[in-house]
C-alpha cells in the first residue's frame, strides 16, 4: 500500500491551512487504498536554506535537513495544501521543497489550494517546481475560495461540492504513486544488478 503525505505548506501564525489540511486528512483516511500522514512543515523549523552544498548532491550537513530528508523519503506521494500569497506559493513551502532533492524524485503529487482565487496560481507554480524535482503531478486539484469556503475569511467551512474533486485527485494520486513506486523499485533493482 502506498504512503501519502498531506503536506501543510504554511507556517504563518493563525494560518487557515491547518483546518484545510485536517479536512483533507479526515476525508482521505476514510479510504482503504493508501496510508495517509499529516506533515506540517512548521514542525521542522527549516531556516532559509542554509546548506552549503546544493541538495542535488545529497550531502546534507545540518540535523534539520537530515530530519526533513528522512521524512520526505518515507512517502510515495504527496498532497500539497498550499495557500496563495501574492499570486504564488508560500516562501516556507518553497524553502522546504528546495532543502532536499533525491527524496522527492520519481513520486507523485496532488494539490489543494486556497486563496482569493482558489490558490490556483500557487498550484501552477508548484507544478513547475515539481517538474524540476522529478515529481509527476496529477491533473485534478481542489481550489478553495477565501470568499466562499471561509467564514469571515478565516473559519474554514468548505462547500460539500469540493469532496468530489478531492476524491478524484486522490484517486489519480494513489494510482500514479503506485506506478511511480514500481518505477523506483525497478530502478533500484537495476542499480543492484549493475
Amino acid at each position: 500500500m502506498v504512503k501519502i503525505a498531506i503536506v501543510l505548506g504554511s507556517t504563518r501564525p493563525g494560518r487557515s491551512g491547518e483546518a484545510v489540511a485536517r479536512w483533507v486528512y479526515d476525508l482521505a483516511t476514510k479510504r482503504n487504498d493508501a496510508q495517509f500522514e499529516l506533515v506540517d512543515i512548521a514542525d521542522y523549523n527549516l531556516p532559509l536554506l542554509d546548506e552549503p552544498v546544493p541538495p542535488s548532491m545529497g550531502q546534507y550537513s545540518k540535523d534539520h535537513t537530515r530530519r526533513w530528508a528522512a521524512k520526505v523519503a518515507e512517502f510515495d506521494g504527496y498532497v500539497f495544501v498550499t495557500p496563495e500569497y501574492n499570486h504564488g506559493l508560500s516562501g516556507a513551502l518553497k524553502n522546504a521543497l528546495d532543502y532536499v532533492y533525491a527524496e522527492w524524485n520519481n513520486k507523485a503529487a496532488g494539490f489543494v489550494g486556497y486563496g482569493s482565487a482558489g490558490g490556483t496560481r500557487a498550484v501552477e507554480q508548484l507544478r513547475l517546481v515539481m517538474a524540476e524535482l522529478q515529481v509527476a503531478t496529477v491533473r485534478s486539484q481542489v481550489a478553495l475560495s477565501l470568499f466562499a469556503d471561509f467564514e469571515n475569511f478565516s473559519v474554514f467551512r468548505p462547500s460539500s461540492h469540493h469532496e468530489q474533486p478531492l476524491t478524484m485527485m486522490l484517486d489519480q494520486l494513489i494510482s500514479w504513486s503506485q506506478a511511480m513506486k514500481s518505477t523506483r523499485e525497478r530502478e533500484n533493482l537495476e542499480q543492484y544488478r549493475s
